[in-house]
């Protein structure tokens, strides 16, 4: 094989608690994972040289050693002694620092390419344990569809798939770095609302939607939107427009909101793009993917 195209699916977040900051750092976690329909798409060719060239589509994100996809083919390359070259083309969709996985869904998309490009037969679990050394949401991008997510984010429980309903999802014209975000949560704060995660597993267990949606929550959301008031804004405006549930993915500021139907969606995506009040790097209207 010469080369091979992947998509790498990007996620939100139906329900995060933080647990604890654990003394390594790290943040334990609890949190339900899902992948949506957007997706970046990545282009891997062999070349003989043996060097790694990558070229990404968006002139501020960096092709180098630093970027994820890097990090992966080189990391592939390494452990399984391939003295072949790849030349990456890395087409994005998925907002960048945007709470939806885009850097890992990539690095997750550049592994299983490499382990396909060069037919190594590595398992999905071998994957997952690379991906785990090049970040905490990699093994679940590795994998996708509906899943429960725990210890830093690597320790991973299959959920009955999440389908049927419509999504739109709103990127505010507001950059949100994560590493602010966590340095900020205190868990243990007396205002930090934990959402019961428990209910939301039992809900996708029952297939009651509506249980699931109700009992959605973000413990991140207590730090972003104080900072980001915006965040908040979307989601009342969703809400108004008739959706089901709204609400922040990661560490933000992606929104998200679910409708019954599509032209709810759609209309609702169209109001808000019509709303001056806002700005939006990405307004769209989405669907889950298994």
């Amino acid at each position: 094989m010469e080369n091979i195209k992947l998509k790498a699916y990007g996620k939100i977040n139906l329900g995060l608690d933080v647990l604890r900051r654990r003394e390594d750092g790290y943040h334990e976690v609890k949190m339900i994972m899902q992948t949506v329909n957007i997706y970046d798409e990545l282009e891997l060719r062999r070349r003989k040289d043996g060097l790694i060239d990558l070229k990404v589509n968006v002139p501020n994100l960096e092709a180098d050693e630093s970027n994820l996809v890097y990090k992966a083919i080189k990391l592939i390359k390494d452990t399984c002694g391939i003295e072949d070259g790849v030349a990456a083309y890395l087409t994005k969709n998925i907002p960048i620092a945007a709470g939806m996985a885009g850097g890992s869904a990539d690095c997750a998309a550049a592994l299983r390419g490499m382990n396909e490009l060069f037919q190594l037969g590595l398992s999905t679990e071998e994957l997952c344990k690379l991906g785990k050394k090049l970040g905490a949401d990699v093994p679940f991008c590795v994998v996708g569809g509906t899943m429960l997510a725990e210890g830093i984010g690597e320790i991973l429980t299959p959920l009955k798939s999440v389908k049927g309903d419509y999504l739109v999802i709103a990127k505010p014209s507001i950059d949100v770095p994560t590493k602010y975000v966590y340095e900020n949560l205190h868990v243990n704060e007396g205002n930090r609302i934990h959402p019961n995660v428990d209910i939301q597993l039992e809900a996708i267990e029952e297939g009651d939607y509506n249980k699931l949606y109700n009992n959605m929550g973000n413990i991140l959301e207590s730090v972003t939107v104080e900072k980001y008031g915006v965040i908040n804004d979307i989601k009342e405006s969703l809400m108004s427009l008739g959706a089901k549930a709204a609400m922040m993915s990661g560490s933000g500021p992606t929104v998200f909101a679910i409708f019954d139907k599509e032209e709810d969606a759609i209309a609702a995506r169209e109001a808000l793009a019509a709303n001056n009040n806002f700005s939006f790097d990405t307004l769209c209207v989405t669907t889950y993917t298994e």
